[in-house]
């Protein structure tokens, strides 16, 4: 079945089987000038469908390296990551690819957008990559431009957007094919303080939306505590209290 929004994806549903979950999951990283570095050290988690979940922690405490790793796009050197129950690592890279582009939106501090491409096709990207074309799905794309106050832009340059409008494009483009998980890393990282309240209060509203897990590294405490618990990394160790 179909809506006006495109073909209809299943709803998110509670359940108590998580989403994705780490077991003693550490990750090393050769280096040239300090030999062997340590970004993750035995973390253990899971989130459910719905949870908010907010990581903070010193720079080059392993935050980005976690999302990278929730997110498949990089593989623990020990210990094991699990999405819906099934081991990432046993997965080959291009089904990793498909779970990223179907399951998991990623929000970027530095947006990623493609400055030759309009507003509507950097939110239709995903469905363009995946083989769709724009008008079945703008629709959908234009709702969420809609939501973010940015419908009457849908046809400019993005290079004609400010920086708090380009990261509400981002968001949009992480949730056009509505995932069961949202994963941003330092969302706010570029915007002023107004802006970046705004950002935040628009993608804890779109993700409530949808029901999706959502994931956030940030600096700011103000911002962490309003995910429902504030994880803390130090030097690679998770303090979950």
């Amino acid at each position: 079945m179909s809506s006006d929004f495109g073909p209809a994806r299943p709803e998110h549903r509670l359940t108590s089987e998580p989403l994705l979950a780490f077991h003693d999951v550490s990750k090393t990283y050769d280096t040239f000038a300090a030999g062997t570095k340590h970004a993750l050290d035995r973390v253990s988690f899971e989130i459910s469908p719905g949870e908010r979940i907010a990581i903070v922690g010193r720079s080059g405490s392993g935050k980005s390296t976690l999302l990278h790793l929730a997110a498949g796009i990089d593989l623990p050197t020990s210990g094991t990551v699990r999405w819906k129950n099934t081991d990432l690592r046993s997965l080959t890279e291009r089904r990793r690819t498909l779970i990223r582009r179907d399951d998991i939106g990623l929000v970027f501090q530095f947006f990623h957008l493609l400055s030759h491409l309009s507003v509507a096709e950097n939110v239709a990207l995903p469905e363009l990559i995946a083989g769709g074309r724009l008008r079945t799905f703008r629709p959908r794309v234009m709702h969420l431009l809609e939501r973010v106050g940015l419908d009457d832009r849908a046809d400019d340059v993005v290079d004609r957007l400010s920086g708090g409008e380009m990261q509400r494009v981002a968001i949009c483009r992480a949730l056009l094919r509505q995932p069961t998980m949202l994963l941003a890393d330092e969302p706010t990282g570029n915007l002023d303080d107004a802006t970046g309240q705004a950002v935040m209060d628009l993608m804890l509203e779109l993700a409530e939306e949808t029901n999706s897990a959502l994931v956030y590294v940030t600096h700011s405490h103000e911002l962490a505590t309003r995910a429902d618990a504030v994880w803390t990394l130090h030097s690679g160790t998770l303090d979950l209290s």
